[in-house]
């Protein structure tokens, strides 16, 4: 009867968490591991105009027509050139400036907080500013004419050439200081004894960040590496408020050709395919940095 009883007591404490995280896991399950389920179920399916027919099955169709799609292939140079050009600034710039912020000066949450103000601010509002400073007639085409002379300005969003980095403009200036914050929480970490001893050692001035603050910071650095690839992957509201892709496809991602195909084209099994594949490619994203944030740990 006492072994019935711990038996019961042992199997009662084992499922008590499990308890606790059951209505997550439902919430979860309702709202995100059935539509994926049924997404991955719909790519191999055509379903698409008349939504109120059942999906046909067609297998791996919409794949052979993903892979001969020249407009998706240009979308995913576009994702992979904006996931070039913003995840480097804002893996290093974000920690100058939270080393910057973090020293013990007057005025200094005043900086903190300026840096800070474009992260609290609505993209919509945020893209609809940046597009009035980006027209021809907008602030930045007014100072480069009185500066260099020039009759006429950039077409910031209106060419091909400029399209795309003047939206990853957009999304470097809103990312700059939700990454600063996160470093700043890593930096507030530090022991100042360690910054102490290396001034002893003779280590002082930018020097001192190379040997202490970088490489206490590599966790802080990987986070904010594979948050801002998986964020640069998806990005789609800057697109939609400022370019909808164009001119000619210049600016247009795999995110927002999803969009276009699911919602204006309503060709929702191809949506889930171009979906499935960005899964795809942002999982694979984030186990190779894991494995390479892994591999710099062992070796320092």
């Amino acid at each position: 009867m006492q072994k019935t009883i711990s038996a019961n007591r042992v199997l009662i404490q084992r499922l008590t968490p499990y308890l606790f995280l059951l209505p997550a896991l439902l919430i979860l399950g309702l709202t995100v591991f059935l539509p994926a389920m049924q997404a991955f179920y719909l790519s191999f399916t055509r379903y698409e105009y008349d939504l109120t027919q059942p999906p046909q099955w067609i297998g791996l169709a919409n794949f052979k027509r993903l892979w001969g799609d020249r407009v998706f292939w240009k979308t995913l140079q576009n994702t992979v050139l904006y996931l070039i050009g913003v995840v480097p600034i804002l893996v290093t710039f974000p920690l100058a400036i939270a080393i910057l912020v973090n020293q013990k000066l007057r005025g200094m949450n005043w900086f903190r907080a300026a840096f800070y103000t474009p992260v609290v601010i609505s993209m919509v509002v945020a893209g609809i500013a940046w597009r009035w400073l980006y027209a021809e007639n907008g602030l930045l085409n007014q100072i480069i004419k009185s500066v260099f002379s020039v009759k006429e300005g950039i077409g910031w969003l209106t060419s091909p050439r400029f399209a795309l980095f003047s939206v990853m403009a957009v999304t470097i200036w809103k990312g700059l200081g939700y990454y600063m914050v996160i470093y700043l929480a890593g930096l507030q970490a530090i022991p100042a004894d360690l910054y102490e001893a290396a001034a002893i050692d003779g280590s002082d001035g930018v020097s001192k960040h190379w040997d202490i603050t970088v490489p206490l910071m590599k966790p802080y650095i990987v986070l904010v590496a594979v948050i801002s690839a998986i964020s640069a992957t998806k990005v789609f509201e800057e697109i939609y408020i400022m370019t909808q892709g164009g001119p000619r496809n210049s600016s247009k991602t795999v995110v927002y050709y999803l969009y276009e195909q699911a919602f204006q084209n309503l060709e929702i099994s191809y949506a889930c395919t171009i979906g499935l594949v960005l899964f795809l490619a942002i999982l694979g994203l984030s186990i190779l940095n894991l494995k390479l944030s892994a591999g710099r740990s062992s070796i320092s």
